[in-house]
């Protein structure tokens, strides 16, 4: 016989003897799920929402977090930050700024259930009501030919305090049973009404105990703001753990618009089980060393949670309370495993059968290099194929981890480079890493970027940049989900943008909504097939949408009522992000009526300098709230790139770890309106800035233009500006014709930097640019009064930190309000042929609702008597 093949049969039968000791196996295995596939119903499920999602990801559960927190050093005995301080922030609090604002909402308006081994919600805020330590104003529950009994399982309860290594809220206290009905009319229920200490946004997490005899479809309605929205909770897994439904706006104080019912309903025969209901992410509780973190619990280590959140000792402490460190990068994967162990996709291991398919956890630490001009350093992946079993716990091959892998390096390349023009892909690493081994089902780490070098880090800190990106990673899942179950997939659209609001000729109130669908064109499939029509009215909260076929919609309003709107794009695989707020009101055909032009749609980094950020000569505008910044930069030497001391490039100050920022809500309009309405009886209608140029402004009595924060800031990604050539004519045409202007910016005279703009802030605005105010006081004069603006980083609204001092320009024109250096804060004008009142700051920067709405009255008096 030839000697190369008896070699080959030699080999080959070495294989067979010895494969069963060397986990070798001879048949390849499947690279897809086949016919493994949950076909239940999943964990959660929106049923209020008005359509269905049949190309996206519905019914599917996604594992996914934001690297590392805020975490306990043992050897040292000290709490302290996982990455060091860089450009302003560090990996602990960079990563959640793609995670939680862009990622989770995309993955979940596709349908997708999203577990996260990490507290989600940015509210510093908790509330928990439970039937073991609520009063009866509380909890409370009402019975119809069942009744609620004590259930067999142990419950959540807390105690005040913070919670000491191995302590268990959830086998501290009992729960709640019932059986089920199908009756629609006779039924019992279970209230939870929280006392909000602080009007904003709250995460909702129930809690319940999973027994035999448990439905899939538990019927929760969360009432927020006054408005119901109805979920079904599959009880018959993942019991005894916080379980999120959603995150709403509510109210200050215990007020019935604010609750959370469970009811017995049911399509099955059953037990419905209901234990405690937490509202908001609060502060760190777990306490090692003899003390808490002191931070939000958002910016803690998945440890920490993982024990808030029930979780066995062995997933959250498996290195036995001795390595916080080592216990938080574990504790990620374990807490999935003991999730998803038991459902389709681990049916050999122990858990709670959620069906958890895949798991990401993104990072930035994709190492550095010496600066080259304005190179970027890039991204990279990491999987795990050749460590541990070779097979996932569904029998599916390790290399489905290595394709996702790749699938997601691939894709952020490809769209970063087509939007943004310059980014380098890496390498997919396989390597030994626990967040890539330990999970059960496919797995990948993503290194974002660098977050040593620069160049990366100006693309990093841009919302658009992490909206691109949390739009690739998204799509990404989709595609390989939709790949390895052999479904069809079509990629959400896009925010609708040229929102306005007008009142037709008809009169009588009628108002025609539109906005136009935009183009995505990275992704064909994403085009809106329909459109959500989001509609609040008063102080009240948004409802869940109306469908709209085509990209306009006529209604009346009701006299007096002042109505908010938003819209979002929608297809079959799933839903945008909803446009700005516009509102709208009718009093009567003969009223005046106020156009409200929304001017602020800037997202950027702060301020770019020579190596770095300057975070308060400009902190740029995040995408809502955010707590992303750890505080200044002082370390721009480029030689020191790497080095994690002070000295080092990059390294940043500590001064607002912790601490919640405001950006832009989308959402000024409706303050705007709000003011307005309670001045007076004027009919009002609202656009976007980029519309107003197609409005018929000469319809208006009056036009209130909002620039907010809106400039170009020459650093942004996108570009900006406060007045484009086309809103500048339009409003010149406007002024001209004798039209009464409020204009207030924070950039509104700055922002003209052309001889051309200079010459229409002189003629048409009749001012100009003084100085700018960066002084400490907040305090404002004028009117006949004085108030207070934010001009510094607070949580609960954006900080004009640096705005225009202005200078009356004309005859006529004098100041109206002074800052407290005495600088022009407003400038008014009033003559025969139009009146002005331009403001240096944003109008709804103005601290306090009845403060905003009397100066509101003023400057409308001023303007239309």
């Amino acid at each position: 016989m030839n000697k190369q093949l008896m070699r080959g049969w030699l080999g080959w039968l070495v294989l067979l003897l010895f494969s069963p000791f060397l986990n070798i196996s001879l048949i390849a295995q499947p690279t897809t799920w086949g016919k493994t596939e949950h076909k239940g119903e999943p964990w959660v499920k929106n049923v209020s929402r008005p359509y269905d999602i049949s190309r996206g990801l519905n019914g599917r559960h996604i594992a996914l977090w934001a690297s590392h927190g805020r975490y306990f050093e043992n050897s040292r005995e000290r709490w302290r930050w996982q990455r060091p301080p860089l450009y302003t922030t560090c990996e602990d609090l960079f990563t959640q700024t793609i995670v939680v604002p862009y990622l989770i909402p995309m993955l979940e308006n596709a349908g997708a259930v999203v577990f996260t081994p990490r507290e989600r919600d940015w509210q510093e805020h908790e509330v928990i009501v439970d039937n073991d330590h609520s009063s009866q104003e509380n909890y409370w529950e009402t019975s119809h030919q069942h009744h609620w009994t004590p259930s067999q399982e142990k419950g959540f309860a807390f105690h005040t305090g913070n919670y000491v290594d191995g302590e268990n809220p959830f086998e501290a206290g009992t729960s709640r049973m019932i059986e089920t009905t199908k009756n629609k009319n006779k039924y019992s229920q279970a209230f939870y009404q929280p006392t909000i200490p602080e009007a904003g946004s709250y995460a909702v997490y129930v809690s319940y105990t999973t027994l035999p005899s448990s439905v899939d479809d538990a019927r929760y309605i969360v009432w927020h703001q006054g408005q119901p929205t109805e979920f079904h909770v599959n009880q018959t897994m993942g019991g005894s753990t916080w379980v999120y439904l959603g995150t709403f706006q509510f109210d200050a104080g215990c007020d019935a618009r604010n609750c959370v019912v469970v009811t017995n309903q049911s399509a099955h025969h059953g037990i419905v089980t209901t234990d405690a209901v937490r509202f908001g992410g609060g502060m760190g509780n777990i306490e090692r060393g003899g003390e808490t973190s002191h931070m939000p619990r958002c910016l803690e280590g998945a440890r920490y949670y993982a024990q808030w959140a029930g979780m066995p000792y062995s997933v959250y402490s498996s290195k036995g309370g001795e390595n916080d460190y080592a216990d938080d990068i574990n504790a990620r994967s374990l807490m999935l495993n003991e999730l998803c162990g038991g459902s389709v996709y681990a049916p050999d291991s122990v858990g709670r059968r959620v069906p958890i398919e895949l798991s990401l956890a993104v990072h930035s630490d994709a190492g550095y290099v010496r600066p080259k001009g304005d190179g970027i350093y890039g991204s990279l992946t990491i999987c795990t194929t050749n460590r541990g079993d070779s097979l996932l716990a569904a029998g599916c091959s390790r290399q489905m981890s290595k394709d996702f892998a790749s699938e997601i390096l691939d894709n952020a390349t490809h769209d970063i480079q087509k939007t943004f023009g310059n980014w380098n892909p890496r390498e997919v690493r396989d390597r030994n890493y626990s967040e890539t081994r330990l999970p059960l089902v496919p797995s990948a780490i993503f290194e974002t970027l660098s977050h040593q070098s620069f160049p990366d880090m100006k693309y990093g800190l841009d919302p658009n940049f992490r909206f691109t990106l949390a739009r690739s990673i998204y799509k990404t899942i989709l595609r390989y989900s939709s790949r390895t179950h052999g479904s069809e997939y079509t990629v959400a659209p896009l925010t609708p943008r040229n929102f306005r609001i007008e009142f037709t000729d008809k009169g009588n109130g009628e108002v025609l909504i539109s906005w136009a669908a935009v183009k995505d064109n990275l992704e064909p499939s994403a085009t809106p097939t329909a459109y959500r029509l989001y509609i609040a009215e008063g102080d009240g909260g948004f409802d869940n949408g109306m469908l709209v076929n085509g990209t306009a919609v006529t209604t009346r309003l009701r006299k007096g009522s002042l109505v908010h709107f938003r819209v979002a794009a929608v297809n079959k695989g799933g839903e945008s992000f909803p446009s700005q707020v516009l509102s709208a009101c009718y009093n009567s055909d003969k009223a005046k009526s106020i156009l409200i032009v929304d001017g602020f749609h800037r997202l950027s980094s702060p301020a770019v300098t020579t190596n770095g950020f300057d975070l308060y000569a400009d902190a740029g505008v995040s995408y809502g709230r955010t707590c992303g910044f750890i505080g200044r930069q002082t370390g721009f030497d480029d030689s020191r790139i790497g080095l994690e001391d002070s000295t080092g490039l990059g390294y940043s100050t500590h001064e607002l770890q912790g601490q919640f920022i405001g950006g832009n809500d989308f959402n000024y309009v409706r303050a705007h309106a709000s003011a307005i309405h309670q001045s007076g009886d004027y009919n009002i209608v609202s656009c976007s800035s980029e519309e107003a140029p197609n409005m018929p402004l000469y319809k208006y009595n009056m036009i209130d233009l909002a620039l907010g924060l809106e400039c170009d800031d020459g650093h942004s990604l996108l570009y900006y500006k406060a007045f484009p050539n086309t809103l500048r004519q339009a409003i010149s045409q406007f002024v001209a014709q004798g039209g009464r202007l409020l204009v207030s910016g924070a950039f509104t005279a700055s922002d003209m930097k052309t001889t051309e703009e200079k010459i229409f802030l002189q003629q048409t605005l009749r001012c100009g640019l003084n100085s700018h105010y960066n002084g400490d006081s907040e305090t404002v004069t004028g009117l006949g009064t004085s108030f207070d603006f934010y001009h510094r980083f607070s949580p609960n609204h954006y900080a004009a930190t640096s705005c225009d001092a202005l200078a009356p320009m004309g005859e006529g024109v004098f100041s109206a309000m002074l800052y407290a250096d005495g600088t022009c804060a407003a400038t008014a004008y009033s003559g025969s042929d139009t009146r002005l009142f331009v403001m240096g700051f944003p109008w709804e920067c103005i601290k306090g609702e009845k403060k905003r709405t009397s100066i509101m009255k003023g400057i409308t008096k001023f303007l239309l008597q």
